[in-house]
């Protein structure tokens, strides 16, 4: 790729978003979402982070693991089971970097 399709493919890239962050704002109060599009949209922030995070958490230098050696992903399942047990914020993170430094001081 040249310098003038990049500039062309930074510039499309930009309209495409603009127009469909727009499309909302144009509508304005007019636009009403149907209840069923309200509901699966109440997913949307969960589903993203889910993206984000659970490949983060699988990817190791060595590849996709779920070995004992893959640290984030133990520490970061027993941070899940404190939250399911206490629903403390503090103690989650706590517990995840306890155990993630346990595991990281005995490999």
């Amino acid at each position: 790729m040249n310098a003038v399709q990049v500039w062309l493919a930074i510039i499309g890239m930009g309209f495409v978003t603009a127009v469909t962050r727009a499309l909302f704002l144009i509508g304005g109060e007019r636009m009403v979402l149907p209840p069923r599009v309200q509901r699966v949209l109440r997913y949307a922030p969960a589903a993203a982070l889910a993206g984000v995070v659970v490949p983060d958490l699988l990817e190791t230098p060595a590849g996709f693991s779920i070995a004992l050696s893959n640290h984030a992903l133990w520490a970061s399942a027993a941070g899940l089971a404190y939250y399911l047990w206490r629903r403390g914020m503090m103690g989650t993170i706590a517990v995840g970097m306890l155990v993630f430094t346990l595991l990281r001081l005995a490999a």
